[in-house]
């Protein structure tokens, strides 16, 4: 056995305090760090708001109550698998919480700007600032180790945000369903998300996944809520005004991240297109093993929408489909495992939207 001289034994000392006192790991495992709302929660309404998220809500895959709105996986769950991560815990989970794939700190109902749920946007980033600077507290007082993520861990995740649907909604709802002024708002739910990007650029952040927002419009319970005639709907049945202005959020969007890309050199910031990947879905259901697109599997009131307010998924007088593998829309609102698993399965099948190049960015 060869022995260190000096030299080597003070380079070999002097490494091991860096990775103590800093956290640097030699480890090269990837990390998701995600913020946004009930596309991404994989548990946070539940343990920030005890709402009783509980079956059939999970019915087809966890065979429980997780707390994700769903009959099973959600997109973020089949990007953990694809690279073979745990699913992610939720930053507000008490019990058990498992972080060493990284966190989630989606909560459903989110918003970019507050309004129902306390736990918008800014709220969830400030949420990621602390648990950065705590997780490294501990890291330091413990000598490095402890299953925390450290610095360089921090540094190489890849930070995803899902968010700005409830915005687009609820401004809507308040205009009834008047396209003017929500386009009018959409701005402000863009600085939002800009805004959220450089903070946690300046806590480190170098690699973001932001996803756009799906067909609005589609959705079963938009079409039963609101009275339509041919000329509110577009050639395949969906509402043109949430659809209009989802495609508005989505310019804004875009652009947003053209202008970050210019403006954060050493970042890499990639735009993923959902809205076109779900409106597919809708447009060709045969095409991936649906039928009836606009009907909620799981709900009450029968065809063509199958989703009533006072009867919805869970509650007293809902029922389920027969084969929820042949459904889009769970609940009238969110989509079903089936469908989560084709949105994925496209988005990791592109050449540009590569998820393992993007994690090994920066390395």
């Amino acid at each position: 056995m060869m022995r260190m001289d000096m030299n080597q034994q003070f380079w070999v000392c002097g490494l091991l305090w860096l990775w103590m006192l800093f956290g640097i790991s030699m480890s090269t495992r990837p990390l998701l760090i995600n913020f946004g709302d009930s596309n991404s929660d994989t548990g946070g309404v539940l343990a920030g708001a005890g709402l009783p998220i509980g079956l059939p809500h999970g019915i087809t895959f966890f065979h429980r109550g997780t707390g994700r709105f769903g009959d099973g996986r959600l997109i973020l769950d089949f990007f953990c698998e694809h690279l073979k991560l745990s699913y992610l815990s939720p930053y507000l989970d008490s019990l058990a919480p498992n972080f060493t794939s990284g966190v989630n700190f989606a909560v459903a109902g989110a918003m970019t700007l507050p309004q129902f749920v306390p736990f918008q946007l800014d709220v969830q980033v400030h949420q990621f600032v602390h648990f950065k600077n705590r997780s490294l507290e501990l890291l330091l007082s413990l000598g490095g180790s402890g299953n925390f993520i450290n610095q360089d861990g921090f540094r190489s995740s890849l930070y995803m945000i899902d968010i700005g649907q409830n915005d687009l909604l609820v401004a809507l709802y308040a205009s009834n369903l008047t396209y003017a002024p929500v386009a009018a708002k959409v701005p402000s739910f863009i600085a939002e998300i800009k805004l959220a990007i450089k903070n946690v650029y300046e806590s480190g952040g170098r690699k973001f996944w932001i996803h756009n927002t799906g067909p609005l419009g589609c959705a079963p319970k938009e079409l039963a809520l609101h009275v339509h005639n041919e000329t509110d709907i577009d050639r395949i049945g969906c509402f043109c005004v949430h659809n209009d202005l989802a495609k508005l959020f989505n310019k804004g969007l875009r652009r947003m991240c053209k202008e970050l890309r210019r403006a954060l050199k050493d970042a890499a910031i990639v735009y993923v297109d959902i809205y076109t990947i779900k409106y597919n879905l809708f447009a060709n259901p045969s095409k991936y093993g649906f039928v009836e697109p606009f009907k909620a599997c799981c709900g009450s009131g029968g065809p063509p929408n199958n989703y009533n307010v006072k009867a919805t998924c869970g509650q007293p007088g809902y029922d389920i489909c027969n084969n929820v593998t042949s459904a889009i829309v769970w609940d009238g609102v969110h989509y079903t495992e089936a469908a989560n698993r084709v949105v994925a399965a496209t988005i990791l099948s592109t050449p540009s939207l590569k998820l393992d190049r993007y994690l090994n960015k920066f390395k």
